[in-house]
C-alpha cells in the first residue's frame, strides 16, 4: 500500500477491476445517487475496463437469495472473466476463489466498485490494503442507502489509504494522453455523459474532411 503523499496514479499495465455485488436486488437499495445515473456509471466503468483491457473480476453475494442475480450487462461484457458467486461470505475477501483470482492477475492496483459501499466495497478494499494492494474506489459506480452511510464508508477507506475517484477520472488517468486514442475514449464519454456528446459532435464537424 502506498502511504506517502507521492502522486500514486493509475497505470493501465498494473491495474485490475473488481465489480462487487452489482446485483439486481441490491441495486434497489441504492439511494445516494439517482438509480438510472448509478447504473449508467457502473456500465461506464465496465466499458473502461473493456477499453483498456484490464483484468476484470465479477463477484456476487448469495445471489440465490434476496440479493438477486448479477446485472446481466456485466456478464455480457465479460463472458470470460472470473465470476465468483460467493455462497455466503459478506466480505468478498473472505472467499478464497475471489482472492486467488485477484492475485492471479499479477496487478497491484485494484479499482473497486460495488453495492453497498460501506460493506461490499469497504470490506474488501480494507482487506486488500492490508495485504499491500493500492486501492482505488470508484465512488459513482458504488452505491448505498443514503449519504450518511456513503460518507462514513468513504472516510473509513481513505483513512486506511484508499483513493476515491469517479469513473471519468479513472478513464482519464488510465489514458494519460488524448492522442493515444481520441475516438476510443471519447466514445465512452459520449455514451455515458450526454453533454459530452455535444463536444464530439462539434469535434466531428471541425475535423470533417481533414
Amino acid at each position: 500500500m502506498t502511504t506517502s503523499n507521492k502522486y500514486n496514479r493509475l497505470d493501465k499495465d498494473n491495474a485490475a477491476v473488481l465489480l462487487v455485488d452489482h446485483q439486481a436486488g441490491l441495486l434497489s437499495l441504492v439511494r445516494d445517487i439517482d438509480p438510472d445515473k448509478f447504473k449508467n456509471n457502473v456500465l461506464a466503468l465496465a466499458d473502461i475496463a473493456k477499453f483498456f483491457n484490464l483484468p476484470t473480476i465479477l463477484t456476487t453475494s448469495f445471489e440465490t437469495g434476496p440479493n438477486g442475480p448479477l446485472v446481466p450487462e456485466l456478464k455480457e461484457l465479460f463472458p470470460d472473466a472470473p465470476y465468483i458467486a460467493r455462497p455466503g461470505q459478506i466480505n468478498a475477501w473472505d472467499n478464497e476463489d475471489f482472492v486467488k483470482a485477484i492475485k492471479a492477475t499479477g496487478k497491484k492496483q485494484l479499482i473497486i466498485a460495488g453495492v453497498v459501499t460501506e460493506v461490499c466495497v469497504a470490506f474488501p478494499a480494507l482487506a486488500a490494503i492490508e495485504e499491500g494492494f493500492d486501492v482505488f474506489v470508484v465512488t459513482d459506480a458504488s452505491g448505498t442507502f443514503n449519504q450518511i452511510s456513503r460518507d462514513s464508508a468513504w472516510q473509513r477507506m481513505t483513512a486506511a489509504g484508499a483513493q476515491l475517484m469517479n469513473w471519468f477520472a479513472v478513464a482519464c488517468e488510465l489514458h494519460r494522453d488524448w492522442r493515444n486514442d481520441v475516438e476510443g475514449l471519447a466514445k465512452i464519454c459520449s455514451d455515458h455523459i450526454p453533454d459530452y456528446r455535444n463536444l464530439m459532435t462539434s469535434y466531428a464537424a471541425l475535423t470533417a474532411g481533414k
